[in-house]
């Protein structure tokens, strides 16, 4: 029948390969093969079934077949399939082993050759035809020769014929589903590869526009850094140093006329001094997390948490959920901060009894939860924030929109706070 087909999957490659060139060995010698062992049998039953005539006319009949196949060796190289060289080497071989199976049955042997070749040589729309005609063929040779001899002999090769036509249409059936289910499968498989090179492309892409928010993200914040800084100076360090100017102008008009008042005023500008140094250099402070300096996101929050616990006499503690990665710069800012508004604001406007600090590495997803048994809010209503200690609840929502994540808040009177930041896991390096 036809070539069994073989499977485009990528396991059995080297399978594929082995019977591709197992078909390739038999199509090139074969024939070869097939048709001396042919006519080794046929010169043997000879006596007993042929006539002095016939054997005369077999023996150049059989060389003739031996140089049709010498020719087809050097031309099949060159012809593609279902070319018009193909099918005129299976018709007129098709005809030397009808005519040599009506001399002697057992040339058969040859004309079965028309099974295995039948679909790379013939047009498509003549594949059938070719099937019919060795089914005839070989029914004649297995009821006794053609022509047959009796009506049982009639009979025998009608039967034989049906039962012949009935295989060789079935596993020629069975071969073209095959070769449609492989073709599918290869098919598939090519769609596959395009599919994950998408893919890979989309993922490369992905990972440029993580790049590009990150930078955004960095600049965002510097530029936001920069905004707080400056209202920052202008409100407190601008100030203090307008009042430190009044005060030694007063100074100056009053040292020699009301030498006490000058002083006094003079003790309030040193005051302001001393307090306009210390708002400089909490702003300074606050441009990047000091605790970052010398440990991780994992150890900077866990001492932000005890320091605050002892600070405020208030039982905090921090626990860590997932495997503890290290975290990007930026994130690892961002979640501090956020931390560290949340525990100020707890401390200031909460007035709870216990405080949970909660950092939980998932996948692809950092969270970190702050949670408190104080006296809450309506965050419908109002927010406590404080611009002293920072941004208030605004604030930890801009710092974690900078790094593409957000910040929620659950609250009620009497019924505690949770603040809820996520932000993408972004890995150090």
């Amino acid at each position: 029948m036809t070539q069994p087909p073989h499977s485009p999957c990528p396991a059995t490659a080297a399978d594929s390969r082995t019977v591709e060139h197992r078909w390739e060995q038999f199509h090139r010698y074969g024939p070869y093969a097939v048709l001396t062992l042919a006519a080794l049998v046929s010169a043997v039953a000879a006596d007993l079934i042929m006539t002095r005539t016939e054997m005369y006319v077999a023996g150049p009949l059989v060389a003739v077949a031996y140089g049709l196949q010498a020719w087809w060796g050097r031309t099949r190289p060159r012809t593609a399939a279902g070319a018009p060289a193909g099918a005129a080497y299976y018709v007129t071989r098709t005809v030397l082993a009808s005519v040599l199976t009506w001399l002697n049955p057992f040339f058969a042997i040859y004309a079965a050759l028309g099974y295995f070749d039948v679909e790379p040589l013939l047009p498509k729309r003549f594949v059938r035809a070719g099937l019919l005609t060795t089914a005839l063929t070989l029914a004649g040779s297995q009821s006794g020769g053609l022509p047959p001899a009796s009506l049982m002999n009639w009979v025998a090769f009608g039967a034989l014929y049906v039962l012949n036509v009935t295989l060789a249409l079935f596993f020629w059936q069975v071969g073209m589903r095959e070769e449609e289910k492989a073709r599918v499968q290869t098919e598939t498989i090519a769609e596959l590869e395009r599919t994950n090179l998408r893919l890979e492309e989309a993922m490369a892409e992905n990972a440029a526009l993580h790049d590009q928010l990150l930078v955004q993200a960095r600049e965002a914040g510097i530029d936001d850094e920069r905004r707080r800084l400056a209202a920052e100076i202008h409100d407190t360090l601008a100030q203090g140093l307008t009042g430190i100017i009044a005060q030694l102008q007063v100074v100056t008009s009053l040292a020699d006329r009301d030498p006490d008042t000058a002083r006094v005023h003079l003790e309030r500008a040193a005051a302001l001094a001393r307090h306009s140094l210390g708002e400089a250099r909490r702003s300074v402070h606050n441009l990047a997390p000091a605790a970052l300096e010398h440990d991780e996101l994992t150890g900077a929050l866990e001492k932000t948490v005890a320091d605050w616990s002892e600070q405020h006499r208030v039982r905090a503690d921090f626990t860590v959920t997932g495997s503890v990665e290290p975290v990007h710069d930026e994130i690892a800012a961002a979640l501090l901060r956020i931390a560290g508004e949340a525990l100020t604001n707890t401390g200031r406007h909460a007035g709870a009894s216990r405080v949970g600090v909660t950092l939980s590495f998932m996948d692809g997803e950092l969270a970190l939860d702050v949670r408190d048994d104080g006296r809450g809010f309506d965050p419908a209503a109002t927010a406590p924030a404080s611009r002293a200690g920072g941004f208030g609840l605004g604030g930890m929502r801009a710092r974690a929109e900078r790094v593409a994540g957000a910040v929620a808040v659950e609250s009620e009177p009497g019924g505690g706070t949770a603040v809820s930041a996520r932000v993408p896991l972004v890995r150090q390096g």
